[in-house]
């Protein structure tokens, strides 16, 4: 058993250990890290505004088009890899599918990030 079960088991459940932290709710290291991040965020001047459900509509309706598109692309690439006849010809294929995704993926992101720096509109 760890040092850290053996402590926990002797403090009693709501008894604090470092920094504050509750014996049954240790942090993350993932939840540090998004901590620190906000924190040089707030340094930075980097304002934190939720987004409003306009705003999340519009990014879902995004994401669900450019995931159809590339399952479009991916169905069109099958089909050429089928009728492929040489190794170059699908090591080409496949750059050419690797391209398009990322286009498609840095358009995807490039439209997300200009919703969510839209101003809210007033209803």
């Amino acid at each position: 058993m760890t040092t850290f079960r053996r402590l926990r088991r002797v403090l009693a459940p709501n008894a604090t250990l470092f920094d504050g932290m509750s014996a049954d709710t240790p942090k993350t290291a993932f939840e540090l890290a998004m901590e620190r991040l906000r924190q040089k965020d707030r340094e930075v001047g980097v304002e934190e505004r939720p987004l409003t459900d306009e705003q999340k509509a519009s990014i879902a309706e995004v994401r669900r088009f450019y995931q159809a598109k590339v399952a479009e692309r991916e169905i069109l690439h099958r089909d050429a890899l089928a009728k492929a006849r040489s190794r170059e010809e699908v090591e080409k294929l496949d750059g050419a599918l690797r391209h398009d995704l990322e286009r498609l993926t840095g358009d995807r992101d490039r439209k997300i990030d200009e919703i969510k720096k839209r101003p809210p509109t007033e209803h």
